[in-house]
């Protein structure tokens, strides 16, 4: 331990005296200090600089250590060469043969899974893991990169290298046909089939439900700032369905009719997948399921002066087996009543809400939710008084959102990119006497 001594104080500066003379006094005890403990401030200074030193070029050589990948969603599929049979895994070369499944995947969201722009304006972004292209383009086959492990458990300091088997084209598919059916080299089916021209293994378990919410129910905090929150699989486990009807029951509708031209008719599944409906380009259109049941109130075309114009609107999740809406936390819909007079003026203007209410920053929290759960019914009113007679216009209309157009705005999302449907849109005339 270093001991540093002041120099007694030799002089009592009084009151009254001068304000230089006090500063000189202090000046020459710093000075006198400073001149005593000299030797010893440098001796300090120099085993504090050494320590320093020391401590650097022990972390300069240490070793990081690399961690395991240990979670689902940490890994992709293994990489797959191709099954006998086939010369390439691209949905255009299934489709030479699968016509039907090949044009209803084109227009599915899961063909812009990875071209998607809202996820790739996500993936730009300095808070994005490497692990959110697992779910987009699930084949190791379709990523530049092969993940060794995590540097000290590092999500964000990934140990990588170059993928030899990176299939560019394949990647572009997102979602593709070898994403569901090659595992082992091997093209997976649910029935058996000896007249195929590649090799086929029948696993009917590994195509279920599992295989769908193996990325349809992505929930985990990652970090404080950031959360994978896609609950549709624990909300269809919770809901009246569960296990009766699965993903597949209403995604993917059985059908008899010929999947290879010239083999016959044959059970078989829907490929478009169809889901909110809300398309991913302005240029295309999508498949979508709606289940919302919707159920307008009678609705008097009369109205008295100081007599309240009442019209209610019942949503009733009466179709779906999760939650409305599911996936994604942004998704929302909104109700909205206007009306207006024979001006065109708004008179009262109403509108609710329902989806989830999050906090993105600095830590992400969810704040609301009033998603409806299945079989869930609520039922909104819209009231006025009117105070004159007049002819009035009463719009109503639902949208579904898969964005806010603030969030589009802070991706830098162009105009044309897709945010919303409209799923009910009606108009109503009311006379006041």
């Amino acid at each position: 331990m270093v001991v540093f001594n002041l120099p007694p104080d030799s002089s009592v500066v009084s009151p009254e005296n001068n304000t230089k003379d006090t500063y000189k006094i202090q000046e020459d005890r710093m000075s006198k200090f400073l001149q005593s403990n000299k030797k010893k401030l440098f001796i300090t200074l120099g085993i504090i600089a050494l320590v320093i030193l020391i401590n650097l070029i022990r972390n300069s050589f240490a070793q990081p250590e690399i961690h395991p990948l240990t979670k689902s969603w940490e890994k992709a599929v293994p990489n797959q060469e191709l099954p006998q049979g086939l010369a390439s895994m691209s949905a255009a070369y299934c489709g030479s043969c699968h016509q039907q499944y090949y044009e209803e995947w084109k227009y599915s969201t899961h063909s812009h899974a990875w071209t998607d722009l809202q996820f790739q304006a996500e993936l730009r972004k300095e808070s994005s893991p490497f692990l959110c292209i697992n779910c987009h383009i699930p084949l190791q086959n379709q990523q530049e990169l092969i993940v060794d492990g995590l540097i000290d458990g590092d999500i964000y300091q990934p140990v990588t290298r170059k993928n030899p088997h990176f299939d560019e084209q394949l990647q572009l598919e997102g979602i593709t046909c070898a994403s569901c059916h090659v595992r082992n080299n091997a093209v997976i089916a649910t029935h058996e089939n000896t007249r195929a021209p590649h090799a086929v293994v029948q696993d009917a378990d590994f195509l279920s439900e599992k295989l769908c919410i193996s990325c349809h129910n992505a929930s985990a905090v990652v970090t404080p700032s950031l959360v994978c929150t896609f609950e549709t699989g624990d909300e269809w486990k919770a809901g009246p369905y569960y296990p009766e009807k699965t993903c597949i029951s209403c995604h993917m509708e059985t059908m008899e009719r010929e999947i290879v031209p010239g083999y016959g008719e044959k059970q078989s599944h829907y490929h478009a997948f169809p889901g909110s409906g809300i398309p991913k380009l302005a240029s295309e259109t999508t498949k979508g399921l709606n289940g919302m049941g919707i159920y307008p109130s009678p609705f008097n075309s009369t109205a008295a002066k100081m007599d309240s114009i009442i019209y209610k609107l019942t949503l009733i999740n009466e179709f779906a087996g999760h939650n409305l809406p599911t996936g994604d936390p942004e998704r929302f819909y909104n109700i909205t009543f206007t009306l207006k007079n024979e001006k065109d003026s708004v008179l009262a203007n109403q509108m609710e809400r329902i989806g989830e209410e999050w906090q993105w920053h600095p830590i992400v929290e969810k704040l609301s939710d009033n998603n409806l759960k299945p079989k869930e019914e609520r039922t909104y009113t819209f009231s006025y008084l009117p105070l004159k007679e007049e002819q009035l216009k009463l719009s109503v209309e639902i949208t579904k959102h898969r964005l806010n157009q603030e969030n589009a705005a802070y991706n830098k999302l162009p105009a044309e990119y897709p945010l919303f449907i409209t799923i009910f849109d009606k108009e109503y005339t009311v006379e006041v006497k």
